[in-house]
C-alpha cells in the first residue's frame, strides 16, 4: 500500500501540495515555539553567589493548601519581591553541630548601574578569588564585578534607595553576575528590610547531616536548597527569562497545537473527500476497507514525514530568529542558554504524523463503510444532511462557548486574558465546524431568491450549487470563520488592553507633574516635595505585586503602594464604593475586577500575601474601576515598608501650578538623573512601554492568525481545483465561461457573506466579553482601519484563492477536463 500511496500522490499533486504546506507550516510553528519553551523548562540556574555553600536557606515561594472536590491541592507561586527570612535564624543555624560557616545575605538593590549588593561575608561563599585589589575595609569602599568596567582605585557612583552614593573601588572579581560587595555594616544599613536577610548560606563539615538545618528552615517557613537547586535562590535575569518563556508557552502552547490539529485535519479531510471517486473505485474492484485505510494512512504519514523534514530545520531557524528578537528587545538576556530542540523536534514530528494519520482515518470512515457494489453510486452525490450526533455535539459546544466567558473574565494580566479569549474563540469555531453543513444549507435557502436577481443565470446556478454542496463546503466555511474570528478578536484584544491601560492611567492622573529617576526616588522624597513652594500635593508610587487566592489556587496580581497624604488630589481611581481618602496602614483598596474575582466587598477583610510572602489581613476601604491603569490592589506605603526588594518610589505624582516649576527644577537638579515630566509625556512613555512589552503576545497572535489565513487559502484553492469535471460539463452543455465566472463569484459572495457574518459575530462576542470583564466597557475599541483590514483581507483572500484557480481551469478546453476525476 505504500507504493500505491506514493503513486497516487504523484497524480494528486494539488491536494498533496496543500496538505504538505499545512504540515510544513505546522511543524515549523511547533518546533519554533517548542524550542523556546523547552529552553525555559530545561534551564537550571547555576549558583554563583552560593557556589561554595552546601545548603542555602531562603524563602522564594508561597504555597496555599485547599480542598477542592474532596481532594487536597497545594498551589505554589514564586514571590514577586523575592522573599526574606528572619536574621535571627543565622545564629540558630550557627549553633547546629557540623556547621562550619554560616552567613546571612543582606541583599541591596542597586538602581544604577543595575546590580545587586551584598555584605562582604557573603563573598566567601562564591568560591572565587579576587581578580585585583583587596576586600572593602571601610564603609565607603566596595568590591565590584569586572563587568561593571571599573578598576581598583577608581570611584563608582551607585544609586541605592534612590540616593546617589560614591564609593572607592577596593577590588574587582569575576563573580558571574553584576554584583557589588559592601562591608557587612554598610550592607546592613542599606538593606530595604532591616532585621531580615535575603538568604542564609551554610557550609558544613565533611559528612555532617543536613537534617537539623532543614528542620530549622522548615519551622521558620523557609526552604533549604541543596545541590543544583541552590541556583534557584538567586534572582537572576536568566530566571526571569525562564519564567517568561515557560509562561508564554503555557498560555498559548495548547491553543497553537489545537489550531494545527484543526488545520491539518481539515485539509486532509477535504483532500480525501475530493478523491471519493478514486477510493470508491478501489472498493468496487475488491479493495478491502483495511487496505483503503492503510493506503490513506501511508499517504498521510508520508506527507507528514516529508513536511517534518522541511518544517523541522525551518523551525529551528525560526526559533533562532525569535531568540535574537527577544534578546534585542530586552525580553531575554544574551547569556540565556538556548537548546537545540532535542525533545521538541521529535515531539513536533510525532504530533504531525499522529494528527495526519488520525485525520486520514476519520476522513476514510465513510468511504470504507459502504459496500463495494454501492460505492460509486453512493459516493457520486453528497449527503444532504449531517448526522444527528454532529448536530447535538455542535449545539452543546455552542452552549459551552456562550458560558465560557464567565471563566475567562477574571484572567489576570494580558497573557491570561488573551489565552482565555483564544479558548473561548476555539469553542465557537468548533461549534461552527460541527454545525457547518446545516449553516450552509440554511444560508443557501436564504440566498436562493436573492442570487438569481443579482447574477441572473449565474446566480441561479450558484444557488443550486450552494444547496447541493452544503456538506462539501463545510470545511471551507470553517476555515473562513476561523480566519475572520482570529483576525477580529484576539488581535484587537491586545490593542484594547494597551489602549485601556493608557486611557485609565491618563484619565486617573490628576497631577500635572511627574518626577522619575533611573534608579528610583527616595521613599521620603514625596514629603520633601510637598514642602516646596507652590506644590499642593505629592504622592509617591511604588509598583509591586501581591499574591491573592484565586479559583484553583493562588496567583500574583499587580499592585501599587502609595503615600496616602493628598492622594485624592493626585490620582482618581474612579472609586465606585468606599472612599480612597480612608487609605492607611492596615487597609486596602481593590479594583472592581479583583474584588469580584476574590469575592471581597467594602468592609470585608482581605487576606493576602505581600510581595515578600508576608501574610496580611487588611480592611477593604474602597473599590475602584481603573485597575488596568493603576493596578488591581492599592496599599498604603506603610503597609509594604520593609517588604519590597528596594525602598524606593518609581515615580512621584505632583499636583502644582506653574509657580512650582522653578522649585521642582531646583530640587531635581540636586539629584542627577531625576526628570520632571508633564502628564502627557508620561502617558506617551507608558504607551511605548506597553507596546514593547506586548511584542511577544503580538508575535504569538500573528502566527496563529497567519496560520488560520493559510488554512483558509489552501482549503479554498483545493475546493476550486476539485471542480474540473463540473466546470467542463457546464461548458459542454452551453454555459459560457463568463457565466461560469459570474457563478463562482456569486457562490463566493454567498459563502463569504455567511462566513464573515458568523466570524464577525463570534469575534465581537469574544472581544466584548473579555474586554467588558477587564475594563468594564462592553463596547471594545477597534482601530478605524481594523475591520477594513480583517474583512477586506479575508475578501481578497477568498477571491484570489477561488477566482484565480477557476480562471486557470477555464483556460483549458472542456473536453480535456471532462474525463478527469475530481
Amino acid at each position: 500500500m505504500i507504493g500505491l500511496a506514493a503513486r497516487l500522490l504523484r497524480h494528486r499533486a494539488g491536494p498533496a501540495a496543500a496538505t504538505l504546506l499545512a504540515l510544513v507550516a505546522g511543524v515549523l510553528i511547533l518546533v519554533a515555539m517548542g524550542t523556546l519553551v523547552e529552553s525555559g523548562l530545561r534551564f537550571r540556574a547555576e549558583p554563583r553567589l552560593w557556589a561554595a555553600a552546601d545548603v542555602v536557606v531562603a524563602n522564594r515561594t508561597v504555597s496555599h493548601t485547599f480542598r477542592e472536590f474532596g481532594d487536597t491541592t497545594t498551589s505554589t507561586v514564586a514571590l514577586p519581591e523575592g522573599g526574606t527570612v528572619d536574621a535571627a535564624l543565622v545564629d540558630r543555624i550557627r549553633q547546629v553541630p557540623g556547621v562550619a560557616a554560616v552567613t546571612g545575605d543582606e541583599g541591596v538593590l542597586i538602581g544604577s548601574p543595575a546590580a545587586v549588593g551584598h555584605g562582604w561575608d557573603t563573598y566567601a561563599f562564591t568560591g572565587r578569588p579576587i581578580a585585583a585589589g583587596a576586600a572593602p575595609r571601610a564603609d565607603d569602599e566596595v568590591l565590584v564585578d569586572t563587568r561593571l568596567g571599573v578598576a581598583p582605585g577608581d570611584r563608582i557612583d551607585l544609586i541605592v534607595g534612590g540616593v546617589k552614593r560614591s564609593y572607592l573601588v577596593s577590588g574587582t572579581a569575576e563573580t558571574g553576575s553584576a554584583a557589588v560587595f559592601f562591608t557587612d555594616a554598610q550592607a546592613a544599613r542599606l538593606s530595604a528590610h532591616p532585621g531580615r536577610v535575603d538568604a542564609i548560606g551554610v557550609r558544613m563539615v565533611p559528612g555532617a547531616d543536613l537534617g537539623t538545618v532543614r528542620e530549622i528552615a522548615s519551622a521558620a517557613g523557609a526552604t533549604a536548597y541543596v545541590g543544583k537547586d541552590r541556583g534557584n535562590v538567586e534572582q537572576s535575569e536568566n530566571q526571569a527569562a525562564q519564567t517568561l518563556l515557560v509562561g508564554a508557552g503555557s498560555a498559548f502552547g495548547g491553543y497553537v497545537v489545537l489550531l494545527i490539529v484543526f488545520v491539518v485535519a481539515g485539509t486532509i479531510g477535504l483532500s480525501v473527500r475530493h478523491r471519493r471517486r478514486d477510493l470508491a473505485l478501489l472498493r468496487a474492484v475488491a479493495a478491502t476497507p483495511g487496505q483503503v485505510r492503510r493506503m490513506l494512512i501511508a499517504e498521510a504519514a508520508l506527507l507528514a514525514l516529508i513536511g517534518s523534514a522541511i518544517g523541522g530545520p525551518a523551525g529551528l531557524l525560526a526559533a533562532r530568529w525569535v531568540h535574537g528578537e527577544l534578546v534585542g528587545r530586552g525580553f531575554v538576556p544574551a547569556s540565556f542558554p538556548m537548546v537545540g530542540g532535542l525533545f521538541t523536534v521529535p515531539a513536533a514530528v510525532g504530533t504531525a504524523v499522529l494528527v495526519a494519520v488520525l485525520a486520514a482515518l476519520v476522513a476514510a470512515r465513510r468511504i470504507t463503510g459502504i459496500k463495494p457494489i454501492e460505492a460509486l453510486g453512493e459516493i457520486a452525490v453528497e449527503p444532504r444532511r449531517s448526522g444527528r450526533v454532529r448536530l447535538i455535539a455542535g449545539v452543546l459546544t455552542l452552549a459551552a462557548a456562550g458560558t465560557s466567558g464567565a471563566f475567562t473574565l477574571g484572567a489576570a494580566g494580558s497573557t491570561g486574558a488573551l489565552a482565555g479569549a483564544v479558548g473561548m474563540l476555539y469553542l465557537f469555531v468548533i461549534a461552527v465546524a460541527l454545525l457547518a453543513p446545516r449553516i450552509n444549507a440554511y444560508a443557501a435557502r436564504l440566498l436562493t431568491p436573492l442570487l438569481p436577481r443579482m447574477w441572473r443565470v449565474s446566480g441561479y446556478l450558484a444557488a443550486a450549487n450552494l444547496r447541493a454542496n452544503a456538506q462539501g463546503m463545510a470545511t471551507v466555511l470553517t476555515a473562513l470563520v476561523l480566519s475572520v474570528g482570529f483576525g477580529g478578536s484576539v488581535w484587537f484584544l491586545q490593542t484594547n488592553l494597551e489602549r485601556q491601560t493608557t486611557t485609565q492611567s491618563s484619565a486617573g492622573t490628576l497631577a500635572e507633574r511627574v518626577l522619575v529617576a533611573p534608579g528610583g526616588l527616595p521613599a521620603d522624597a514625596a514629603r520633601e516635595i510637598r514642602e516646596l513652594a507652590g506644590v499642593q500635593a505629592a504622592t509617591g508610587v511604588h509598583r509591586t505585586q501581591v499574591v491573592v487566592r484565586a479559583l484553583g489556587g493562588i496567583e500574583p496580581v499587580s499592585a501599587q503602594s502609595v503615600d496616602p497624604a493628598g492622594i485624592t488630589s493626585t490620582m482618581d481611581l474612579a472609586v465606585r464604593e468606599g472612599n480612597l481618602a480612608d487609605l492607611r496602614a492596615g487597609t486596602v483598596a481593590l479594583s472592581a475586577m479583583q474584588a469580584s474575582s476574590s469575592g471581597w466587598d467594602v468592609g470585608d477583610q482581605a487576606e493576602l500575601w505581600l510581595g515578600d510572602g508576608t501574610p496580611v489581613t487588611l480592611d477593604v476601604i474602597a473599590i475602584y474601576d481603573r485597575g488596568l491603569g493603576f493596578g488591581d490592589v492599592t496599599l498604603a506605603a506603610e503597609t509594604v515598608a520593609g517588604h519590597t526588594a528596594g525602598n524606593t518610589n518609581d515615580e512621584i505624582l505632583v499636583s502644582a501650578g506653574p509657580e512650582a516649576d522653578t522649585a521642582l527644577a531646583t530640587w531635581s537638579a540636586g539629584r542627577p538623573g531625576t526628570e520632571v515630566l508633564d502628564a502627557a509625556t508620561r502617558t506617551r512613555l507608558i504607551s511605548t512601554d506597553l507596546a514593547l512589552g506586548a511584542w511577544l503576545n503580538r508575535l504569538l497572535i500573528g502566527v496563529m492568525v497567519g496560520y488560520a489565513a493559510l488554512a483558509a487559502a489552501t482549503t479554498m484553492v483545493m475546493a476550486a481545483l476539485a471542480r474540473r469535471r463540473e466546470l467542463a460539463l457546464l461548458q459542454l452543455v452551453g454555459v459560457t465561461r463568463r457565466q461560469i465566472r459570474r457563478m463562482v463569484q456569486a457562490e463566493q459572495a454567498g459563502l463569504l457573506g455567511s462566513a464573515v457574518l458568523i466570524g464577525a459575530t463570534i469575534a465581537a462576542l469574544t472581544l466584548s466579553a473579555i474586554v467588558n470583564g477587564l475594563t468594564g466597557s462592553p463596547i471594545p475599541y477597534v482601530p478605524p482601519l481594523g475591520w477594513v483590514a480583517v474583512l477586506g483581507g479575508t475578501t481578497l483572500l477568498a477571491l484570489a484563492t477561488t477566482v484565480w484557480p477557476v480562471r486557470r481551469l477555464l483556460s483549458a478546453p472542456p473536453i480535456d477536463n471532462i474525463g478527469v476525476k475530481e
